[in-house]
């Protein structure tokens, strides 16, 4: 039997699984929220078993030997030696990585020369692959990029309107993010409604501390609302989303920065929820601070704002909707932000069916009947990552 590790990343969080092979069963799974914040949340679970504890001062290096240990107390795995393979998701391959890779010294070395595309994310990925490779240094590295969903987006929405010689000779594109997420929302959208992905007109959600939203039509990533980099779209934990490019040499002038990255290292780290509120990168702390903080409620408000235009943008660019899917860490777990978006696009018939939208895990959300399906679908990356890091194996091992 053989153990896959997955690896999920993200810019404050780990999610992880443990799955035996080939029947995809999970063995145990877990999350670590609020990575290097004062106090930090450490979650497992097995079938039998769940263990949780707070840790403060929890980093990337003790967060990677704590799972490991855990799993090896709890007795999941005998020793560190059973997992013979890890996927890591990376964010940003750019048009270099169009599928799951094995990583090498060279593959690694590429992916931290693309940190341009994901300054966020990828630094952060590639820290992670080696913290894994010293700690599992039998098991076989695997890299299974975000961004190879959106390689096939057509170019009237992937391109910016600048000269063309820089497109091609810089890779400048919208490459997206979340699209190993993305794919797997519309294979199971198109489960749930039992039609054919190559029929339906989709906008998928992934909703958390990054925020993405994609337009799919005939099977295929139409749109999406990141860009170059994982900066770009909606207003997010850290992030901005969307601005005016003027504004980089503006603050870059008004605060007597250094560069332009000092910029980009404000609009990344220290604006989107956290900048406007001043109080907190997470929805929870938000939601139990508006009716007394306007700040917090601004915040809120222009998360939802910035939600609803893309939808109405994909809505008119698809020529009608068959099914919006709310997913990620947001989408899934607060009805209430899924019920305020909603009825932020009253005005194109779309509408929840409110005891639904409180009480289902995954599924339908909107009334029987409804010319455009509402879906919950809890996303499953680790899921989509195993596979994908099996048939980088079997193709390294032809």
């Amino acid at each position: 039997m053989q153990r896959i590790l997955t690896i999920n990343a993200g810019s404050s969080s780990l999610k992880w699984k443990l799955f035996a092979l080939p029947m995809e069963t999970i063995l145990a799974h877990g999350l670590v929220e609020r990575l290097n914040q004062p106090v930090a949340t450490f979650k497992l679970a097995t079938a039998e078993q769940k263990f949780s504890q707070s840790v403060t001062d929890l980093t990337a290096e003790t967060a990677v030997n704590l799972v490991l240990d855990k799993l090896e107390e709890l007795a999941v795995i005998n020793s560190r030696q059973e997992i013979t393979a890890v996927g890591h998701r990376v964010v940003a391959g750019a048009d270099i990585f169009k599928q799951a890779t094995l990583i090498t010294p060279t593959v690694l070395e590429q992916i931290m020369n693309l940190s341009d595309y994901a300054p966020l994310h990828n630094p952060a990925a590639a820290h992670y692959i080696k913290l894994v490779t010293a700690a599992l240094p039998q098991a076989q590295q695997i890299a299974v990029f975000d961004s190879q969903f959106f390689t096939r987006m057509p170019e009237v929405n992937a391109i910016y309107s600048i000269p063309y010689e820089y497109t091609q000779q810089y890779r400048i594109r919208r490459y997206g993010e979340h699209g190993i997420s993305h794919e797997y929302l519309a294979n199971r959208a198109a489960d749930l409604l039992d039609q054919p992905l190559k029929k339906l007109k989709l906008i998928t959600l992934h909703l958390g501390s990054g925020a993405s939203i994609t337009a799919i039509k005939d099977g295929q990533p139409f749109d999406t609302s990141m860009g170059l980099t994982p900066l770009a779209g909606v207003t997010m934990g850290t992030r901005s989303g969307d601005t005016d490019p003027a504004l980089v040499p503006f603050l870059q002038k008004k605060l007597a920065l250094a560069n332009a990255t000092d910029v980009t290292n404000i609009l990344n780290n220290k604006s989107g929820l956290l900048g406007i509120s001043g109080i907190s990168t997470d929805m929870r702390d938000l939601k139990a601070a508006e009716q007394t903080d306007t700040r917090a409620k601004l915040a809120i408000d222009i998360f939802v704002n910035r939600i609803v235009k893309y939808i109405g943008s994909y809505y008119t660019e698809l020529g009608g909707l068959d099914a919006l899917i709310f997913s990620g860490g947001i989408g899934e777990n607060d009805a209430d932000i899924r019920a305020r978006i909603t009825r932020g696009i009253q005005a194109l018939g779309i509408t929840l069916d409110e005891q639904r939208n409180q009480k289902l895990r995954e599924g339908v959300i909107s009334p029987a009947g409804a010319s455009t399906a509402v879906l919950l679908i809890p996303t499953d990356e680790e899921l989509a990552i195993v596979r994908q890091t099996v048939q980088a194996l079997n193709v390294t091992q032809r």
